[in-house]
Parts: structure tokens; sequence; C-alpha cells
């Protein structure tokens, strides 16, 4: 008798299984690691990203190339995961993780050619990442105090960007924002808003002692600043509230639509002379400012700014010293905070606000000039990593050797710690060395250099932290060239790619079930 096939899945349905769904997994892993892999070191190639609405992105940020790719793809998505967590965690590095992520999924390809089961990959993989974490916290250099390495730090984050020209003015700004937010030695990137407009070069780049807005002054009669202000801040709109649901006002007659609008003009008003009672000049609301309220608020030489950002708010709270008001019938005097200007300012085509000389600030804004807008966004990239890597350092106090020294030395130590072990995890564990020696191959090869040469000049080095010199065609010390990255970078990177890699070899079975299902 003919065997009636069983449907399990919806029609339509998609299933790889096998060595097949194992092979595109790794296929795909390591397409995406490829597309960032020549942006890697100071002499990486940028990317140009164009949208569906023809916008322009030119970068060489990993986290930033794979965000814009848009991918549908799951095993893509995980890779693009990879790179967003590396950002959020530690600020840098995010190209590293993805390349390394690649490469041991490339080492891991070769080994399933040859019959080693993807338990026992996962296995090598994990005991090289564990004894990795162990040799970091082993060879990490305690940073104490000083502004010259963390300018090491963030000049080594900005080298290859957009920034490259001026790393050593914009790592200075960097430390120094810093500092200006630090409390108790303890340093928040947060504090420090980054905001750019386009006019000028790099070099005229500075910190502002406050807050810089992307808004203007909503009224044409209000003045356009304002010396030792009063401000207030509002999480609460300057208008008429509209009534909800499908509530109806009938009008009779003129007398009563006059009556209407008076009503409203007083509620308008009550909002206004609570303002005054404030004692407030500067008012700056995250809601709208009707016409009304603008009128009178003008009337009374009061700057009004409307539609600010709910983070700018909490970056001028921390400057200015005043509060977040959510009701304007509770607003005191204590409420405001203070400032040395508020002033509206051209810049380029566009009018921003700058508050500035916040004396106690606990934020400011760093801002970035530039001749062109692609040139702005990738600069800001740039400060944004500079900013994460050195917070980083500031929190675990404990720094590497960068172009590529760190990744060279612990895979001399996991190839050393592969002999203690024994049957193919052995071969696993050398693959994962193989994997590291990736980063100081992908340096050199994007700098023009012969990598198997640079390779083993470094492994015959006598000197403790070797690494790529990308400018003299040779190699250094890392250290003693300043080239110096946070320990936590490494870890963070390392130890994402090793998950990822090992996520993709787990799977041997992809249903993918779209397009399918019972059609009614």
């Amino acid at each position: 008798m003919q065997q009636i096939p069983i449907m399990i899945l919806p029609e339509g349905s998609v299933r790889q299984q096998g060595k097949t769904a194992q092979q595109n997994n790794i296929d795909v892993a390591k397409q995406m690691a490829e597309m960032v892999k020549t942006t890697l070191g100071p002499k990486g190639m940028d990317k140009m990203l164009v949208d569906v609405h023809g916008d322009v992105a030119i970068t060489n940020d990993g986290a930033t190339i794979l965000k814009e790719l848009n991918v549908d793809n799951p095993m893509a998505k995980m890779m693009v995961e990879v790179a967003r967590t590396q950002d959020q965690e530690v600020g840098d590095g995010t190209t590293s993780a993805v390349v390394i992520a690649g490469e041991l999924l490339v080492q891991a390809e070769g080994m399933l050619k040859n019959k080693i089961h993807p338990t026992i990959i996962i296995k090598g993989y994990q005991e090289a990442a564990r004894e990795c974490m162990h040799k970091l916290d082993l060879m990490s250099v305690e940073f104490e105090s000083g502004d010259e390495v963390l300018r090491d730090i963030a000049e080594t984050s900005m080298t290859g960007k957009g920034s490259e020209e001026h790393k050593e003015q914009l790592a200075g700004l960097v430390v120094e924002a810093l500092n200006k937010v630090s409390e108790n030695g303890q340093f928040e990137g947060s504090d420090v808003k980054i905001e750019s407009y386009t006019g000028g070069s790099i070099s005229d780049s500075r910190i502002i002692q406050g807050v810089v807005l992307d808004r203007d002054i909503s009224h044409p009669n209000m003045p356009r600043f304002m010396t030792k202000p009063k401000i207030l801040l509002l999480d609460v709109g300057l208008e008429v509230k509209s009534m909800e649901m499908d509530a109806k006002i009938q009008i009779s007659d003129p007398s009563q639509m006059q009556k209407f609008l008076d009503a409203e003009s007083q509620m308008i008003m009550t909002q206004i002379n609570q303002i005054i009672s404030s004692g407030a000049n500067v008012v700056i609301s995250t809601h709208g400012i009707d016409e009304t309220a603008q009128h009178f608020l003008a009337k009374q030489g009061i700057i009004g700014i409307r539609r600010a950002k709910r983070e700018d708010l909490e970056y001028l709270s921390k400057a200015t010293g005043g509060k977040i008001v959510t009701d304007l019938k509770i607003v005191g005097q204590t409420d405001t905070g203070s400032a040395e200007l508020v002033e509206e300012r051209m810049s380029g085509e566009k009018k921003m606000i700058f508050v500035e000389g916040c004396v106690n600030a606990q934020a400011v804004t760093l801002l970035i000039r530039g001749g062109t807008d692609h040139l702005l966004e990738e600069v800001k990239r740039a400060v944004n990593d500079a900013i994460g890597t050195v917070g980083s350092v500031i929190k675990t106090k404990r720094i590497v050797g960068g172009a590529g020294s760190v990744e060279m030395r612990l895979s001399k130590h996991i190839r050393k710690h592969s002999t203690s072990m024994s049957g193919k995890i052995q071969i696993a564990i050398n693959a994962f060395a193989d994997a590291l020696e990736s980063i100081p191959r992908c340096l050199a090869e994007n700098a023009g250099l012969d990598v198997i040469e640079i390779i083993a000049q470094i492994n015959a080095s006598k000197k403790e932290w070797a690494g790529v010199d990308i400018e003299n065609n040779c190699i250094m010390d890392a250290f003693e060239e300043g080239v110096v990255e946070p320990t936590q970078v490494k870890i963070q990177a390392i130890s994402s790619a090793t998950e990822v890699a090992n996520m993709i070899l787990r799977v041997d079975d992809v249903i993918s079930t779209a397009g399918g299902g019972r059609k009614e």
C-alpha cells in the first residue's frame, strides 16, 4: 500500500535540516563579519549606507553599519545583536566582536567538515573563553589616575574614524567634559550631551558649561537672550486641554462664543500667573505653548521654548539645578534653575538655544563643529565611543594594550592551555586561538602590510605588548606608544562573540512558516 504523507507544518513552510542548515547559518554569519572586517583599525575603510529614502550615512562604526542594514535573516540579526550589546555595554569594540564571532564560525566550518561534532566544538570554545577571562584578569594593568592615560584611551578609540586628524583635541575635550561631571571620582557618560552643527571645522569644537538645545524661541516678540535667568522646566503644556472623547459644546448666540474664548484665555492667564509667581523668566516645556500663552509670556518679557526633548529637560535639570515640574498649580520659586546666560544663536541656517554658565553643572554639552552633516555624524559616533571607553576604565580600573597585542597574548596562552586537554576538544581550543589572531591580521591587512610577516614578528618579539604598528609598517609595544584599551571592552567582545558562535552552532534545524498557514 502507498504510504500517505503526514503534514505537521503549515502549507508553504520551509525546513532546512542537519548539515545544510548548519552551513547556511555559518555562511550568513560569515557574510556579516566580512561586511565590517575592512573597517577595523586606523586604516580601515568606510561604508556608505543609503536607505529607502535616499538618506546617506558614511561610517566605519560596526554597530552603525549593522544597525542600518535592516536585515531579516535570523542569524544575521544575531550578529547585529552582538554589535548592539557591545555598543551599549562598553561603547566600543563592536567591529572586533563581530569579526571574532565570524572567525570562530569559519574555524568551526572546517572542524565540521572533519567530522568533529558541534557539541565538542562548543565545549572547546567555552573552555577557551573561560581561560581568556582568567588570563585577561591576570594580564590587565591597574589604572590609578591621570588624564594622560585617559586621553590615550580616548585617542585609541577614535583612531581610524572621521575624527582622526583632530583626535588629540577631541580626546582632551572628552576627558575635560567627564572631569566636569564627575562626582567622587565616578564618571557618568550620560551626563555629557553631544550636540553638533555645521560651520567651521572640528578644531572649533568646545565644551559648553551647560546645555545646547536644537530649538528656537517660540515668539518673535520674546527677548532673544536673558542674563542671570531663572529657568522653569515644564513637563506639561501651556495650552488649553482638549476635551476627551466626543464631548461637544453648543453655542446659540455670539455672546456665548465670546464667553467661551474669554474662559480659555483666563485658563491660560492662570497658568502664566503661576509662572510669574515662581520668578521664572525662561520657560522650557516638553509640550506645546499655544499662541495665547506665547502672547502673554512675550508681554511679560519671558522667554518661552516649546517641544524640547524629555532627555534635554533632564540634562537641563542636572545643569541648572531646576526641578522638572509636572503640575503648574504647585510650582514655586525653589523649582527654578539658574545659569549665567540663555541665548538664541544662529547655527548655519537654523537656530539653537544656548544655556551657559551653569556653575555647579552636573551635565555639560560637548559642541561639535564641522563642515558637513555626514562628517559631524561620524565624529559624534567617534566621540560617543570615546566617552564610553573612558567611562569604562574609570569604573573598572583595568586596561590592556591595543593594536592587536592583547589578542596575540591570549592566543599564545590558549595554545599553551590546549596541551593540558586531550581529545578533539584540543582542536577546538586551538581553533579559538586562531580566531583571536584574526584581529591583528585584519589590522595589518587593512593597512596594506604583509600579514604573515607581521604575525611572525609579533610571535618572535620579546615585547610584552607587541602589536601592529600601522604607521611604521612594523611592530611596537602598544603600552609604550600609548595605544591602550579598557579590559572590559575585550572581555565583552570575546564573551559575546563566543556566545553567538555557540548559539549558531547549536542550530541544526531551521523551520520557516512565513507565508504558511491555513487559508480561509
